[in-house]
């Protein structure tokens, strides 16, 4: 039943007569629930609102796979206002964005020119940007992105998926550049023949990545929504005496709310991933297809007041 429907959620998630009605809707109807807002300045009042509560935030601006190079241009330029606005406004934030947004499948100098314009912005204003990860034919292309601007800027991570077979041997390859990591069980649909297709295998997997990272000691983001990992994270580290300043755990804007408040209570950093932008409905599809709880939560979010 898990596997029908995640199938069946990711199937609507590339549905274009749903996603053009999505972004006819505006985003009204996601907005404060599930997305801060069509834009990073209509999501300002909401990230305000989670960093009053004492949780920090990253944001992404939703749309992937872009194959105009003017399209990538201004991917760039909306990005960079979006750090100089952050700072600006004093906000707890770091930013997260997409390789093929700025031009991965266009051309690797491209991706390379746009990446620096934002890096350098980052530097300058003290603003965290995370490469996040795409589906399994773009991961090399992605790490080796990574690695390049990592040898320059501090202010940059990355995400690996504990779904792929391959994560294993890439977190130890990355361990000499000491990053920043956000681990994740994985959003995309993959072949058995590059990734764990029972759920089990990726939870076990997901605990031994946790547990490798940690006692690497790499600043470890766990973003999952499932208890029995984050249990897993608390006890690893009350175990090898892993300060809760070297991790912290992230979650999805509009799920799981008492629990972000509730991890913030306990003394844990926990950070809320709030996308923003025209194209939420496929985002919004893939974190139902990730896991089946997911639906029940997001339910919740959008029928609150």
């Amino acid at each position: 039943m898990e596997a029908i429907t995640r199938d069946f959620f990711l199937f609507l998630s590339k549905n274009n007569l749903l996603n053009n009605i999505a972004k006819k809707s505006g985003g009204s109807f996601a907005a404060g629930k599930i997305i801060g807002g069509t834009d990073f300045q209509s999501s300002i009042k909401f990230i305000k609102q989670l960093n009053n509560s004492g949780l920090s935030v990253t944001v992404d601006h939703l749309g992937e796979f872009v194959d105009s190079k003017e399209v990538t241009q201004e991917r760039t330029a909306e990005c960079i206002e979006t750090i100089e606005m952050i700072s600006r406004e004093k906000l707890d934030s770091q930013v997260s964005l997409k390789m093929t947004s700025l031009g991965l499948d266009i051309d690797h100098n491209l991706v390379i020119e746009n990446m620096t314009r934002i890096l350098d912005t980052a530097e300058k204003h003290n603003v965290m940007v995370t490469i996040d990860m795409e589906d399994e034919v773009r991961c090399q292309a992605t790490i080796d992105i990574f690695r390049q601007f990592k040898e320059k800027y501090n202010c940059i991570s990355t995400v690996l998926q504990a779904y792929l077979y391959r994560t294993e041997k890439d977190l130890e390859d990355l361990a000499q550049h000491k990053p920043f990591l956000r681990l994740v069980k994985g959003a995309y649909k993959e072949s058995a023949e590059v990734a764990f297709p029972e759920k089990n295998d990726v939870d076990e997997n997901y605990k031994k990545l946790i547990k490798q990272s940690l006692l690497n000691g790499n600043y470890t983001a766990i973003a999952s929504h499932d208890d029995q990992i984050i249990e897993y994270t608390k006890a690893l580290a009350k175990k090898h005496n892993i300060p809760n300043t070297q991790f912290e755990f992230q979650m999805l804007y509009g799920m799981r709310n008492k629990t972000q408040y509730e991890l913030v209570k306990q003394g844990y950093k926990m950070r809320v991933y709030v996308p923003y932008g025209l194209d939420w409905y496929g985002y919004f599809m893939r974190r139902l297809a990730e896991r089946p709880s997911n639906i029940a939560f997001a339910f919740k979010g959008m029928v609150r007041s």
